[in-house]
């Protein structure tokens, strides 16, 4: 949506200042209950709710698309045959089948002093891993010798990784975190970063909104650790979006497209959903199932083909996601918006509150 002209692309116009006090650093006592800033695009105007009332800003027949991504427990801590530390944090757990395991995994990691290849680290339950690349760029490339698959070995011995932004005097995420950074409907494992938008539903706020003729469809979109990188382009143009893997079953294109030709409102929760729908009409020129690779990267002047009204929460300043809520709302209603929930002392980023953008 433009701002009644030719939209910026100067990563310097999507900033704003955030109160460091004003960040989650822990989940809300109760996920229904954070606060919800509806904004109104036509009226150019912003409201305050509670997120359990979500329902009174939606209409009987709005279809709500989910993304049903599990975050695993993808950081590692482990030993070098030395003795000394290492952190390892799978960036991408999930391997489609046929891209096969042979390269190994990639990994941020962190140690006293760098790991090389041919290195063995050592975790718990006798499960080791092999460095097969040289560290660049802080990452390095991993195979886990006699592991058949990745993801259960991280429900065995793993550690739920949290947001960069999230610093506690204690560094481990508490048991809290185990069911709090998870939304409720997750189903398939993959992400190493939840879907935060998806956070604030319960089984019985989703069960109270198909009572009132609200349709759910779910995808799959495993968030990878890029969705907290950087836009580092002064042009946002040249920003290039990390690949993650999606996937978009038969019965929820057939139900989005359904949707569309009854003229029924589709509303995306989270960016992740609507990164998955536009990039597979974009590709398809129409809503198919779809499994692979996505790295659509959507800012302002884009023309929104799926998703009509968006639920998110607030985004980190001159990210790739609040150039995305701007494609949709206009900059200058977005970052308006953003100063009226710093000064209404919303929380922010991960654990924090939550818009709805009608």
């Amino acid at each position: 949506m433009a701002d009644g002209k030719e939209p910026s692309f100067r990563i310097e116009d999507y900033d704003y200042d955030l109160p460091p006090e004003l960040i989650a650093q822990h989940p809300a006592p109760a996920r229904e209950l954070s606060r919800l800033l509806v904004l109104d695009r036509c009226a150019g105007a912003a409201h305050h709710s509670r997120f359990d009332k979500i329902g009174e800003y939606l209409r009987p027949g709005d279809l709500l698309v989910v993304n049903d991504t599990r975050v695993v427990p993808a950081r590692l801590v482990g030993r070098k045959k030395t003795g000394g530390r290492v952190e390892f944090l799978v960036l991408d757990p999930y391997k489609p089948p046929e891209l096969g395991e042979t390269e190994g995994y990639c990994c941020l990691t962190k140690a006293s002093k760098p790991v090389r290849t041919g290195q063995i680290v050592e975790f718990a339950e006798g499960i080791c891993a092999e460095v097969v690349s040289a560290p660049m760029d802080g990452k390095v490339r991993v195979r886990f010798p006699g592991a058949s698959n990745i993801v259960d070995v991280l429900d065995r011995i793993g550690r739920t990784p949290l947001p960069p932004y999230i610093e506690r005097e204690a560094a481990e995420p508490s048991e809290a975190d185990l069911i709090c950074y998870q939304t409720e409907y997750a189903r398939q494992p993959g992400a190493v970063a939840a879907p935060t938008a998806g956070l604030h539903f319960t089984k019985s706020l989703l069960n109270d909104l198909a009572a009132s003729g609200i349709e759910v469809a779910a995808l799959t979109l495993h968030v990878g650790y890029g969705t907290f990188s950087p836009v580092r382009c002064e042009d946002i143009r040249e920003h290039r979006m990390h690949a993650e893997f999606i996937e978009i079953g038969e019965q929820t294109a057939n139900t989005v497209n359904r949707a569309k030709r009854e003229h029924r409102q589709v509303v995306a929760v989270g960016t992740t959903v609507v990164r998955t729908l536009e990039w597979v009409f974009a590709k398809r020129g129409e809503l198919t199932p779809f499994r692979g690779m996505c790295d659509h990267f959507i800012y302002p002047g884009y023309r929104f083909a799926v998703v009509d009204s968006l639920v998110t929460n607030f985004h980190v300043p001159k990210s790739s996601l609040i150039l995305l809520v701007s494609a949709l709302a206009g900059r200058r209603l977005i970052l308006s918006a953003y100063r009226e929930a710093v000064r209404e002392r919303y929380r922010f980023f991960s654990y924090g509150d939550a818009m709805l953008i009608l």
